[in-house]
């Protein structure tokens, strides 16, 4: 299986940045997709970014030209580099995974969560 491991998560003054990273346990070239979501309290997990094998981005509207995913795929990484950062952007984050496996077929990892919180 794939196991995630997150970090970078902590407190920021809005206008601040924060970059998270994923390290996997294995290279990104075996995943189909590696991304970030975000959660809140009493609502569903949210996509953020994704990242695919190809090195296409998708980004929540909401996040568009403010965060950027990238990949290291000798460090078997990926990061998210957040900038200009607001209170609406406090959330749980988490490192996700997708995996294509013979018979299996498409299976989907999770780090552990990493608390970001946005205020003054």
């Amino acid at each position: 299986q794939v196991q995630l491991v997150e970090s970078g998560g902590g407190l920021v003054q809005p206008g601040g940045s924060l970059r998270l990273s994923c390290l996997a346990s294995v290279r990104f070239a075996s995943m189909n997709a590696m991304g970030w979501y975000r959660q809140v309290p009493g609502k569903q997990r949210q996509l953020v970014a994704l990242i695919t094998n190809d090195d296409s981005t998708n980004y929540a509207d909401s996040v568009k030209g403010r965060f950027t995913i990238s990949r290291d795929n000798a460090k078997t990484t990926v990061h998210l580099q957040m900038n200009s950062l607001k209170p609406e952007d406090t959330a749980v984050s988490y490192c996700y995974a997708q995996r294509s496996q013979s018979i299996v077929g498409l299976l989907d990892y999770w780090g552990q969560g990493t608390q970001v919180t946005v205020s003054s």
